[in-house]
């Protein structure tokens, strides 16, 4: 079973950027495809981008155009580039393969706060 540890969140104000990353261990990395979600208080649990084993990437569309997700197969991280965050994009950001839970467990998140 994968574990996933999240970093890079933070504030920071809209029209701002942020760039997140997940550690990943204990899988097979480069055979999953895999992802980031995002969840706000009262709301589940939603999926954010997918960065699929061929390097291939699929976007929510709210986001499409401003966050860019990538892949390093080599140290087992994932990343996301946010670009342009607005107040909507506030959340705890977690990573996690596809589909969710299923060959891994959450981790606990990285808080990003769009505000000011």
């Amino acid at each position: 079973q994968f574990r996933f540890v999240e970093s890079g969140g933070g504030l920071v104000q809209p029209g701002g950027s942020l760039s997140l990353s997940c550690a990943a261990s204990g899988g097979a990395f480069s055979l999953f495809p895999m992802a980031w979600y995002r969840q706000t208080p009262g709301v589940e649990r939603e999926w954010v981008a997918t960065a699929f084993t061929d390097r291939r990437t699929n976007y929510t569309k709210s986001v499409e155009g401003r966050f860019t997700i990538s892949r390093d197969n080599a140290n087992f991280e994932v990343h996301l580039l946010m670009d342009r965050l607005s107040p909507e994009d506030t959340g705890v950001y977690y990573c996690n393969s596809v589909p969710p839970g299923v060959y891994g467990s959450w981790g606990q998140g990285t808080q990003v706060t769009v505000s000011g």
